[in-house]
């Protein structure tokens, strides 16, 4: 024999020790939990089926124990009124404890067979009378939706094994086995199919969010390599006159000493340095970017175009108004850069989701910083439906917060819609932040 065939001998033999147990398991394992009322499915109909469900119940209870009674006319027996009980309460106990119901509908069948056998019409047919069918079809119906298909099935051959195991100590009574197993097996299917229904449902909206939720992630990621990218122009700029300035200062001195010979060598060597390891770490942002060579390498935008930017949104049909406060004068190229960011982005939510409206943008220069403000009145009709979601605000958010500002954002008491953007002018406090964010 060889060993692929040892494996499969093993796996036969542990399997089938282990069947004994997963049986056991299934037919006492508790059920899958009750969904809750915000999931989707069924569960916003729980009060009106539990309603039913017991309506049904008394119904069926009733027309059990006139079916249990005396062939000679005689009064409804005790046992009669309990065991239609028992299954009535038990059909409606299978909403909260499906596996116990079944369990209880179950005995109580073959113990109903065993005590009325004798005294009730000889024309009933037995074990499957109709009231009995629906019982246990309805405990099969609500098992079959809490617990895997598996485990519904076993349930299923054990219920329609116990009605010829009610022949064993009965006699007299005409007896239908076949006639109780379509409705039973319809039950079950029934059940199971609502089941697979609803788990799909379930995991498709764990899947809607979690792609919304890497979708999400996937923007900012996204809008964090543009700013690294815009950053990396900002900075080389900046590295780069240093490197071009600490190599002509020695021209600019009569006679330079040693010392800052040397000194100004050693600056210019750091900016170099430092420039080349800044092209190495953001440089594969560059190359993954989709523009062309030209939009590459232009300037970042700052405020001095921003006027050519409103012209732009206003030549596309939308009315802009303009406002500034404070004295204009030259901010951080940083600032500058995330402030034209914000308004041009501001201005293309307006365009997308105000039609008609008018905006206002405004811009106040303090000791402190930059505000930029954004506002739309009321859109004069619905917006054209989006092709997907837009995390605009996310991005204003990122770059707002890379330099340590805030941004506002919300509905106007008019209708409309307003972002603020509050952008201090010195850099935020290093040590102050968590370290995850100074990597």
């Amino acid at each position: 024999m060889n060993r692929e065939a040892m494996r499969d001998t093993r796996r036969l033999k542990s399997a089938l020790r282990g069947a004994p147990r997963a049986l056991f398991e299934d037919l006492t394992a508790p059920a899958d939990p009750m969904p809750a009322m915000g999931e989707p499915g069924w569960p916003v109909w729980r009060p009106v089926f539990a309603m039913a469900l017991v309506i049904g119940a008394v119904f069926l209870t009733a027309f059990h124990m006139a079916q249990l009674s005396p062939a000679d006319g005689g009064s409804v027996p005790a046992y009669a009124v309990l065991l239609g009980m028992v299954q009535g309460a038990a059909l409606v106990a299978g909403m909260f404890r499906p596996v116990a119901a079944w369990w209880v509908s179950t005995i109580v069948l073959v113990v109903t067979v065993r005590l009325s056998e004798p005294d009730i019409s000889r024309d009933l047919l037995f074990p499957w009378t109709v009231p009995g069918m629906i019982f246990l079809g309805g405990a099969l119906f609500l098992l079959a939706l809490r617990v895997r298909p598996r485990r519904a099935v076993v349930a299923l051959v054990i219920t329609l094994l116990s009605g010829p195991a009610c022949t064993v100590f009965t006699t007299g009574h005409n007896y239908d086995i076949v006639r109780g197993a379509p409705f039973l097996i319809a039950s079950v299917v029934l059940g199971t199919a609502l089941r697979g229904l609803r788990v799909t449902r379930s995991q498709l909206v764990v899947q809607e969010e979690l792609t919304a939720g890497e979708r999400a992630r996937r923007t900012l990621l996204e809008e964090r390599n543009r700013i690294a990218r815009e950053l990396h122009d900002v900075v080389a700029h900046h590295m780069s006159v240093i490197s071009i300035q600490a190599q002509v200062a020695p021209h600019l001195v009569d006679n330079p000493s040693d010392e800052l010979r040397e000194n100004l060598a050693g600056i210019r060597q750091n900016a170099v340095e430092a420039l080349t390891e800044l092209r190495h770490v953001l440089g594969v942002l560059r190359s993954e970017d989709a523009l062309s060579m030209g939009a590459r390498h232009a300037p970042q935008p700052t405020l001095d175009r921003l006027d050519e930017l409103l012209a732009n949104v206003r030549g596309a049909g939308l009315v802009v108004d303009t406002a500034t406060t404070g004295t204009p004068r030259p901010l951080p190229p940083s600032v500058e850069l995330s402030a034209f960011r914000i308004v041009q982005e501001a201005l293309s939510n307006a365009m997308r989701h105000a039609p008609g409206a008018q905006v206002r943008v405004e811009t106040a220069y303090g000791t402190a910083g930059l505000t930029v403000r954004i506002t739309n009145t009321a859109p004069d009709g619905p917006a054209a439906p989006s092709r997907g979601m837009g995390h605009g605000l996310l991005g204003m958010r990122e770059r707002a917060a890379m330099l340590g500002g805030e941004l506002v954002t919300g509905r106007s008491p008019d209708g409309g819609y307003e972002v603020t953007a509050i952008l201090p002018v010195s850099a935020p406090d290093l040590a102050a932040l968590p370290a995850e964010d100074t990597l």
